[in-house]
This record gives C-alpha cells, sequence and structure tokens, in this order.
C-alpha cells in the first residue's frame, strides 16, 4: 500500500496551455489591479496563478499581491490607485471597505454577504457535495457524518448541500458542530475528546466529510485517540485540497478538488469585461470541482471484503478500456455469478457498471487534460460508439461530454 495521492477523475494539466487556445481579445490599457486573496494555502494560491494565466495572455495588468494568511483582514493600502479589485471577500467590514474604494470588485468566496454584494466566481457546492458522496459510495460506505464549524454560513452551506445529496441516495447524515475562535481554520483549543466521542457512537464503517483540510485533520486526529481505525471503520474526506496540509496528517487526508485556477481566470475575465462596459450579472457563476485527489483516508480497506478490495485495487491499477466482467472474477478467485452477487450486496452495483465507471472516468480526464476528439476520447476509454458513450456520459453526469468540456476549461 502506498501514502502517494492518486487522481480520481479528471484534473486539469497546465491551464497556460488550454487557456492560451481561446481567442479573448487584449485590454487596450494596462492597470493596476488589487488581489486580495490569502497565499497561505493551495486554493489561494491557484486562484493567484489563474487569475495571472489570464493577465498574461488577455489583459495587460499590473497586479498588487501580498503574502497573507487566509484569516488576515485583507485590503487595498491607502492612497493605491487600482482600477478594479479581485477578493475573497470574507466579512461585512471588508466589503464596506471595497465599496468605499468605487471600483469594480470581483468576489472568489463561497462566502454570501447580505450588505455587501459584488460580482462572485466561485466553487459549485452542490458539485462538491454530490462528488463527495459519490466517492464514499464508490467504497461501498453506507453511514455518513459531517463534521461541522459553528457559526460560518458557507459551511452551514456546504453541510446542507452534503445531507441533501446523502439523503437522496436514501441514506442518512449525523452531524457534529464546533466552535472556533477564528474563521474557518480549527485551532489547537478543539475539544478533541468530543469530536471522538461522537465518532465512536457513530454505525461503522462510517464516512466523515468536512469543510478543509483542517478540520479533516482534527477528525483523523480524534479517530485516532478514540482508538478508531482510519480509514476502516472512519473514513475522512476534505471539501478542499490543500495538498501540505493533506499530505503531513500522519494519514494522507483525501480532498475534494476545485477548480481553484479556473474561478481565478474566470473572474479576471469578468472583470476585464466589467471593466469594458458589460453589465455585471447578477448570478454568481458556479465552477464545479475537478475531481478528488484519493489518499490513504479513503483507500479501498473500508470495504470489508478482501475478493473485492483486489478487484477494486486491480481495476484502478488497469487500463479500463481493457478490462471484462471475466477479467475480474479471474483476478478476485471467484465464479463470475459469486463476484455480480458480492458487488449488489456490498456495492449495490454489478461489476459491468464499476468497469463503466472506470471508463467514464477516464473519459472524463482527457476530456479536461486533451483537445482529443469526442470520437478519439470514446475510443481510448473502450466505448464501442461515439453514440453510445454520449449517452452513457450524460446519463451519468447530467451533461454531454462538450460541455464537461467547457466546464472544466476557460472559454
Amino acid at each position: 500500500m502506498t501514502n502517494k495521492a492518486t487522481v480520481v477523475s479528471s484534473i486539469c494539466a497546465d491551464p497556460g496551455s488550454s487557456f492560451a487556445r481561446f481567442n479573448v481579445p487584449l485590454l487596450k490599457h494596462s492597470s493596476w489591479i488589487a488581489v486580495l486573496v490569502d497565499t497561505s494555502t493551495s486554493w489561494g494560491r491557484q486562484i493567484i496563478a489563474g487569475i495571472a494565466s489570464f493577465t498574461k495572455r488577455y489583459a495587460p495588468w499590473k497586479i498588487m499581491v501580498e503574502a497573507r494568511g487566509i484569516e488576515e483582514h485583507l485590503r487595498v493600502p491607502k492612497k493605491f490607485g487600482c482600477a478594479g479589485v479581485i477578493a475573497r471577500v470574507s466579512s461585512e467590514a471588508m466589503g464596506q471597505e471595497l465599496k468605499s474604494l468605487n471600483v469594480p470588485v470581483v468576489n472568489v468566496s463561497g462566502i454570501e454577504l447580505s450588505s455587501s454584494r459584488f460580482p462572485r466566481v466561485t466553487g459549485d457546492m452542490n458539485k462538491v457535495a454530490q462528488r463527495a458522496v459519490e466517492h464514499f459510495l464508490e467504497r461501498g460506505l453506507k453511514h455518513f457524518g459531517y463534521f461541522s464549524l459553528k457559526g460560518l454560513p458557507y459551511v452551514r452551506a456546504q453541510h446542507t448541500a452534503f445531507r441533501a445529496e446523502v439523503e437522496l441516495r436514501g441514506y442518512s447524515c449525523a452531524e457534529l458542530a464546533v466552535a472556533t475562535h477564528h474563521g474557518a481554520e480549527p485551532d489547537w483549543s478543539l475539544d478533541i475528546e468530543n469530536i471522538a466521542t461522537w465518532l465512536k457512537a457513530l454505525p461503522k464503517p462510517v464516512a466523515i466529510f468536512t469543510w478543509n483540510a483542517s478540520s479533516a485533520r482534527e477528525v483523523l486526529y480524534a479517530s485516532l485517540d478514540a482508538g478508531l481505525l482510519v480509514p476502516d471503520e472512519v473514513a475522512v474526506l476534505s471539501g478542499s485540497e490543500d495538498d501540505l496540509l493533506c499530505e503531513a496528517s500522519p494519514i494522507p487526508i483525501s480532498a475534494v478538488l476545485p477548480s481553484a485556477q479556473m474561478i481565478g481566470f474566470r473572474a479576471a475575465e469578468l472583470l476585464r469585461g466589467i471593466l469594458a462596459g458589460k453589465p455585471a450579472p447578477s448570478e454568481p457563476l458556479l465552477i464545479p470541482p475537478l475531481g478528488i485527489i484519493a489518499r490513504q483516508s479513503t483507500d479501498m480497506r473500508s470495504i470489508h471484503d478482501e475478493a473485492l478490495t483486489r478487484v477494486l485495487s486491480y481495476l484502478q491499477r488497469s487500463a479500463a478500456k481493457e478490462v471484462t466482467v471475466s477479467d475480474l472474477a479471474r483476478h478476485a478467485g471467484l465464479g463470475r455469478r459469486v463476484l455480480e452477487r458480492k458487488f449488489r450486496q456490498i456495492l449495490r452495483r454489478t461489476p459491468a457498471e464499476e468497469i463503466r465507471r472506470a471508463r467514464l472516468d477516464n473519459a472524463r480526464r482527457l476530456l479536461s487534460e486533451t483537445d482529443m476528439p469526442i470520437s478519439s476520447v470514446a475510443a481510448a476509454a473502450g466505448f464501442e460508439t461515439q453514440a453510445y458513450f454520449s449517452t452513457l456520459f450524460g446519463k451519468h453526469f447530467g451533461v454531454t461530454p462538450m460541455q464537461y468540456r467547457k466546464q472544466s476549461r476557460p472559454r
């Protein structure tokens, strides 16, 4: 077994190579743009990278960015003349300060403020919840919980979306909410013993979803203190990837990978349009996540069946295009009917459906990372015809392959 992270679904390659193919007219003048986004998280740095990618190609802006923590009060310096702002607007006070600048502002935060509303480009929480539940269900988990942070509407929104998705699949979701002293970053004073007591009372194995990597880390430590096995008894998934925190954990933490570079790119694109005189949209632009970074905290040991664990591990390592149900049965050392019965009883799907799911994940990666024609993507992923592939893709993901490609890349 390895702790090395594997990407379970589509992750964009270098965004610059993808962004360069779009025909976005250049601005006719250069301007200072203030970027008030933290540099202490993977999310913040990727947002800034997306803004920089747009600027280098389509808008000769001079960007002002300072190295700051996620909960620091970011502000535009006094007497600093800027043409616009891209910011993670995290509080009413910050919103009022930005309004007083009398320049266009684009918000990249998931936080909705009542008194300071700006055009917003942010992650799609419903899609995040959907991907999280799918990730758990694919591992045979049937009990769910959400570890929440009190007093934070955006965390509550994610919890609501996750619970709704769990209930849509016919399950229930337990919840524990704790107070923090400073924003969404849990500190050392959290009551690990209280979290451990909650975890011990839940049916096992249980899937726990959290707002971010810091919250997931607290759940993991509480599990270890309670003598619970991770992921065999408690599988932990962070709602946002932070490569440093997730990998530094004693058990590396799986995480949803937000399309942060895309958010930054589209925020810059939106600001450029507003500066050019286009009306600001009234509704936020929601960007779906790229996928899941699968690490040890949700690996497939949580399926308590040795044969299924071998089969799923084999399928993950293999080119699904070439795999048949008979191949899976031989690898498991079981008869085909016995394997199919295990799949239905434990995973609630057939081996053939699992192979199709793996092929669709591969197709999704190809759509995001390459410029291959749809017909070539279908063939490379193991589908006999483009029509069948497009129909199956639409039923599984709710969009056509071309729509998915557009969503996973900037226009």
